[in-house]
């Protein structure tokens, strides 16, 4: 990779992964992703702040391979995609030290080989003179590991956030110019990551808030030459009340679930609900996932099945109580053969929650008239939650 500068003695020096497409095993990646490294290069000293996925060790040592001197390599979070380089970093430039959060500096001797005499722990407010370029580190805990910490340029108003206002997204643009594309990156981003810790995100964005920040430089995605536009995305995603938007996600193995899902959506609408409807059988988690950043209500349908509800239910469930969003009301609707029991609780699906349950509707067999009735009643009492004033 070739690097890029951002401003006088600051490039940006890591690797676009344009064919990676999961994360974890787990979350998809349907734009890739880039590992954001970055030089900082003082009159006294020099800093590399970050290293990339080890996968990519190879190609940031080439982009690095004119700067003959590193005295410092901060990194901010140890998770292996921005650590997995570090051991061969640290092998290239011996005189580097490895700066971490106190309790980062653990995480990195567990996950990696590292010469533990060369890992030094900073401390929250702790600065860092290069020479004409003082970084001040800020601890930025759960965003979204405990011992996350952020790195502020000071002479250059530069945030250096790591995962923090990040966003999954291979592209040739140094800077956010993507509009939408990036917008809905950085969100899926959110909703996948960071949602569970948004109580904790939203503290944290106060904090640097509070800094001169002229640009946002994290370690996925794009930079952001006018950080309002991210940091009043997540201020929303994050503190925001919930919207007038119910998700339904089902499943159905013969029909039933799934017409009692569309006669459901369908009652919502014409009560002025807005709804994303979601078919569990093909549905990407991480669309759901930015459904929920905004949602008041879940409407889970399943049938029964094997004295339970069905498993592509109950994963959804397990990733809806982990993501822990901010809605406020639930309901279970699904069909059933000879016992309704497994269907009669839906606070058991989601005992992390602070849900307030509507009336389960479930229909034995196919649904008829009773059963249409009911989730019409059901609409109506989701229309009319929606409707009421918050507390």
């Amino acid at each position: 990779m070739t690097m890029r500068k951002i401003v006088e003695g600051v490039h940006w020096c890591g690797v676009v992964d344009w064919d990676r497409r999961m994360f974890d095993a787990l979350v998809p990646l349907p734009d890739g992703t880039s590992y954001n490294a970055y030089l900082v290069q003082g009159s006294e000293q020099t800093a590399l702040l970050d290293g990339v996925d080890d996968s990519k060790t190879g190609l940031l040592l080439e982009t690095l391979r004119d700067v003959p001197k590193i005295d410092y390599i901060i990194s901010h979070h140890a998770e292996q995609d921005h650590s997995g380089a570090l051991p061969a970093l640290m092998q290239r430039y011996p005189e580097a030290r490895l700066l971490a959060s106190v309790p980062g500096r653990k995480f990195l001797l567990d996950l990696l080989e590292l010469p533990e005499d060369r890992v030094v722990a900073v401390k929250d407010g702790e600065t860092l003179a290069l020479g004409g370029k003082t970084l001040r580190f800020l601890s930025t805990p759960w965003v979204h590991w405990p011992e996350t910490m952020s790195t502020f340029l000071e002479e250059d108003g530069i945030l250096f956030s790591c995962d923090f206002f990040g966003s999954h997204l291979a592209t040739s643009e140094l800077y956010a110019k993507e509009g939408a594309r990036v917008y809905r990156a950085a969100k899926l981003y959110y909703a996948q990551i960071m949602l569970p810790y948004a109580k904790q995100v939203a503290k944290n964005i106060e904090k640097v808030a509070a800094l001169d920040i002229r640009c946002i430089a994290p370690s996925h995605g794009p930079l952001y030459d006018k950080p309002s536009i991210v940091m009043d995305a997540w201020r929303e995603w994050t503190s925001a009340p919930p919207q007038n938007l119910a998700v339904v996600a089902y499943v159905s193995m013969h029909g039933s679930t799934r017409r009692m899902a569309e006669h459901l959506v369908n009652a919502l609408i014409a009560r002025g609900v807005s709804v994303r409807q979601f078919d569990l059988t093909s549905t990407d988690l991480g669309e759901l996932a930015m459904t929920l950043v905004d949602a008041s209500t879940i409407l889970l349908g399943t049938p029964a099945m094997l004295n339970g509800v069905h498993p592509l239910a109950a994963n959804a469930a397990f990733v809806i109580n982990a993501l822990h969003p901010k809605a406020k009301f639930a309901g279970l609707f699904g069909s059933y053969g000879w016992g309704a029991k497994p269907l009669e609780n839906p606070a058991a699906l989601f005992p992390g929650l602070a849900l307030e349950f509507l009336p389960p509707v479930l229909s034995r067999g196919l649904p008829r008239a009773a059963e249409f009735t009911a989730l019409d009643q059901l609409a109506a009492a989701v229309a009319a939650k929606h409707a009421a004033p918050a507390d």
